[in-house]
């Protein structure tokens, strides 16, 4: 006999309908963004799609905020219904949706707007959307790691002249091993992960070797042991303390987090503080492990001609007027933004302030990037902290990327 659909499931379908519809290309007069933008991230950009449509354009931005967006991105590809017209992904999902031919080019949104270029981004930021000659994305920012530091503290220490060339180095923080009051450290612990990949790239290595993944390398166990000097010093913040808390309280000389972080840091009272590179094992190269968020157009059928000129209005205004994102502590990839007197008042444009600075800003575009990270992020506190053998682990580490590849490539199939 078929079973009866009660009153509840039928309002459970509508309801998925209506989302399904609502973040569609049926609305012929809007521009759907999805981006997975919370928090304040996402106010300040629903401030700057206000701003875009208070100039009347022909087509207007519905900004759709959702923190599982790529599980809905992959829900919609597979169906082929309610594909949004823009979105915003993170550099490292660039090689993946391009092998997997998901991601349409820009070519059309540059023909159309010619100072949607190269020469108008951070270098960085524009060239993780290339592949293969072919521009998929155009860049908003570059959100990378950052070092607070609590200037009392440098000064408490003696410890100031660590700043002068702007690159901390691990001998520098060392050196301040036996002179701490009780209940202070060096550095904290936060994006710790972030910190080992910076690492890696001050050593000259890289995540991969003829595009197979590296991560039980000697370059990799040179990264973790330097780190651990710190640990094993005493000078680290403790195993399951809260860090990042910790350098707000006033405890800790540095802070390993990230540009996105000024704010919060700003509004502890009494924090007197300022900005500088992650540290380095070396005083001749630093730097600062960085991700971008990413302009995209998905492959989508629906998509008018008319979208896609709207698309192009609206990257050409963000370019011109994403001052605003500057607010969420984000290194904002438009020059012309980047580069004017307002900006320089961010604490972030320390960034953007030379161009070894910009240099140092190291995107990871590796197509296996994010099960590195994943292993990194997995593994490094309790290798840094002494916990588990580091040439065990680094096997381990090895075929767990091993394995999420020989998954993903199943899947696939």
């Amino acid at each position: 006999m078929r079973k009866k659909w009660g009153f509840s499931s039928l309002i459970m379908v509508l309801v998925l309908m209506s989302v399904l519809a609502g973040c569609s290309s049926e609305d012929k007069n809007s521009i759907t963004f999805w981006t997975p933008l919370t928090g304040d991230d996402g106010a300040y950009m629903d401030q700057l799609v206000k701003d875009y449509n208070a100039t009347d354009p022909a087509v207007k931005v519905k900004h759709v905020i959702t923190s599982d967006m790529y599980t809905k991105v992959s829900t919609v590809l597979n169906s082929g219904k309610g594909v949004p017209d823009l979105t915003i992904i993170h550099a490292d999902r660039v090689p993946g949706y391009v092998k997997q031919g998901v991601l349409e080019p820009m070519t059309a949104v540059t023909s159309a707007q010619p100072e949607i270029k190269q020469d108008n981004y951070l270098p960085q930021a524009w060239s993780t959307g290339t592949v293969d000659g072919t521009q998929y994305t155009v860049p908003l920012d570059i959100h990378s790691s950052a070092m607070y530091y609590n200037k009392d503290l440098l000064k408490k220490y003696n410890a100031e002249s660590f700043l002068d060339d702007n690159v901390v180095t691990i001998d520098e923080m060392l050196s301040l091993q036996g002179k701490l009051d009780e209940g202070d450290y060096v550095v904290n612990d936060a994006l710790l992960g972030w910190v080992i990949l910076a690492q890696i790239q001050n050593l000259g290595g890289d995540i991969q070797q003829d595009g197979k993944p590296a991560v039980n390398t000697p370059v990799m166990k040179q990264a973790f042991e330097n780190v651990k000097k710190v640990a094993d010093a005493g000078m680290m913040t403790p195993f399951g303390e809260d860090g990042y808390l910790m350098f707000q309280s006033g405890n800790v000389l540095f802070s390993t987090d990230g540009t996105w972080s000024s704010n919060a840091h700003a509004g502890v009272e009494g924090l007197n503080f300022g900005v500088t590179n992650v540290y380095s094992s070396t005083p001749d190269k630093f730097t600062n492990r960085s991700s971008s968020h990413l302009f995209s157009m998905l492959k989508n059928s629906e998509r008018t001609e008319e979208k896609v000129a709207g698309i192009g209005s609206f990257l050409e205004f963000i370019r011109q007027n994403s001052l605003e994102w500057a607010k969420a502590g984000q290194i904002v990839a438009s020059k012309q933004v980047n580069e004017s007197p307002e900006y320089k008042e961010y604490m972030q444009s320390f960034f953007t302030s030379d161009e070894k600075e910009i240099e140092s800003l190291y995107i990871y575009t590796y197509e296996y990037y994010p099960y590195i990270a994943e292993a990194v992020d997995t593994y490094c506190a309790d290798i840094v902290r002494g916990k588990v053998d580091i040439d065990e682990t680094l096997q381990t580490m090895q075929k767990f990327v091993e394995d999420k590849i020989a998954e993903g490539s199943s899947a696939a199939k």
